[in-house]
Formats: structure tokens, C-alpha cells, sequence
């Protein structure tokens, strides 16, 4: 839902330039930060979490065309400066699979790279509150939180750069002129769109592009989001529940916590 799926040449120069500015600077103090660290030890780490991550969001479950982040998982693994270089590696890799412009790279970097950030921060705090044998249930609750306000800021950026308009999006069994469910299932489950972008109307010429009021297209959004933001969580607290039970320091304390930087056997720093 916080993906945007938005062509070259329909959002301003402006709005898409600030995008890659700012994701240009947040890749750019993640790197120094992450490079005070002993980063290079999870390098394998980054590439695991981008490679499923682009892999969930190429998966669309039909019914309301929906693609699981795995983003606040990215973020509570890996930590916010090494997630911020993950988000943008995912989102160079979509680019090219045609899912979403090359303009719109920078504003995804900078929406995906805030889900995983924001994930981050409030599953700590939520932490703190919490028991620590209930981190799969805190990273679900912070994951409903994060892609609520995540999902915002993406409206909030087609209305800004759409002057009061959107381009339609795939909404699954959810008609966007009537907002009724049509059979949810006439296309089968899960549509897999790795080597393309499965969005429809998105990537039509401007005579046959289709637009929805903004309005309208965050009622859709509100509609459906919930539901997949619901999804998401169960499957962010299973996942983080596990791990947090059989590698409890890659979720307490993050990839580049102290503890974590020296490999067991590997004293010697890898010399």
C-alpha cells in the first residue's frame, strides 16, 4: 500500500527531484553511520532482507490487490541506518522490474525507508511496555501503527503531485466507481509480478489512462488498506516472534549492535 506505482512524466519535476534529494541524503548519512560500524559483517544480512523484500512486494494477493513490505521486519532486523540503504535497493530493483518510474525512486526510497525507520522505533517503544517474550505482538502492533501512517504520507503525496487527481490503481475485487466487491477470487489468490508490474491501468498511455478524485482514491485506499495492514502485522509478529526466540540479539539489539559485530570463532576481527 505504501508503494508508489506512479509512471515517468505524470508526477511534477519538483515533487519527484525533492524525492531523490531527500533520499539522496538520507543514503548518504545512513552510509557514514552504518560505516562507524562493523557494516560489512552484514552485508549478507541487507541482501537477504532487500532480496525478500522485493520478492513480497512483486507478490499481490488478488482480492485486494495488496503486497505484504515485510519493511517493518527489514527495519527491526537490520536497524534504521542499514535499513535506509535496503529500502533504496529495493526500490532501484523495482524501478527496473517496472514497478513504479525511475522518477518516483527517491519518494519511494524515502516512503519505504520511513516505514522501515518508523517500524523500528516504535517496536522499541513498544518494547518498553511490553515483556520482551511478547516481541512478536509488539512488532504487530507497530506494524498496523507504521503502515497506517505510512499510507498517509503516499496520499499525501498523489494529491500533492496529482493537483486534485489520481491515477487509478489495480484495487482487486473493490470496483473504485461504485466501491463494491465483485468476485474476489475470478483471478485466483496471488498474482506474482516480478518481471512486471501486474498494476493495470497505472501503465497506460495518457489517452487511456484512467483518474480517480483524490478523495476517492484514499476511500479506496481506507477500504482496503486496513485489511492488508492486518495481514501484514500477523505475519511481521509471527516472523519476528520466531527469531526473537532463537536469535534474540538480532532483534533486541539490531544488526549493528556490539554484540553482534564479532562473528563467534572470529576473535580476530576476520584477519
Amino acid at each position: 500500500m505504501s508503494h508508489i506505482h506512479i509512471p515517468d512524466g505524470v508526477l511534477p519535476f519538483w515533487l519527484w527531484a525533492a524525492g531523490w534529494a531527500i533520499a539522496l541524503v538520507m543514503v548518504g548519512v545512513a552510509g557514514r553511520v552504518a560505516g562507524r560500524s562493523e557494516a560489512r559483517r552484514k552485508v549478507p544480512l541487507v541482501g537477504v532482507v532487500a532480496a525478500l523484500m522485493i520478492v513480497s512486494m512483486s507478490s499481490e494477493i488478488v482480492p485486494i490487490a495488496y503486497h505484504v513490505n515485510l519493511s517493518v521486519i527489514g527495519g527491526i532486523l537490520l536497524g534504521p541506518a542499514l535499513a535506509v540503504i535496503a529500502a533504496f535497493i529495493v526500490e532501484a530493483v523495482l524501478a527496473m522490474l517496472g514497478h513504479g518510474g525511475v522518477t518516483v525512486l527517491g519518494l519511494n526510497t524515502m516512503v519505504i525507508g520511513a516505514e522501515m525507520v518508523l517500524g523500528w522505533a516504535l517496536f522499541h517503544a513498544i518494547l518498553k511496555v511490553i515483556k520482551p517474550t511478547r516481541a512478536g505482538i509488539g512488532a504487530g502492533i507497530a506494524t498496523f501503527l507504521t503502515l497506517a501512517v505510512t499510507t498517509t504520507l503516499v496520499v499525501g503525496i498523489v494529491w500533492i503531485g496529482g493537483g486534485g487527481e489520481a491515477a487509478e490503481r489495480e484495487t482487486g475485487a473493490l470496483d473504485p466507481s461504485t466501491l463494491r466487491f465483485e468476485n474476489p477470487f475470478e483471478e485466483g489468490l496471488f498474482e506474482f509480478g516480478l518481471f512486471g508490474d501486474g498494476h493495470g491501468d497505472e501503465d497506460e498511455d495518457a489517452e487511456g489512462e484512467r483518474y480517480l478524485s483524490v478523495g476517492r482514491f484514499a476511500l479506496v485506499v481506507y477500504t482496503l488498506g486496513p485489511v492488508g495492514w492486518l495481514l501484514e502485522a500477523l505475519v511481521t509478529a509471527g516472523i519476528i516472534g520466531y527469531v526473537a526466540r532463537v536469535r534474540p540479539r538480532m532483534v533486541f539489539e539490531g544488526a549493528l549492535a556490539e554484540e553482534m559485530a564479532r562473528i563467534p570463532g572470529d576473535e580476530t576481527g576476520g584477519h
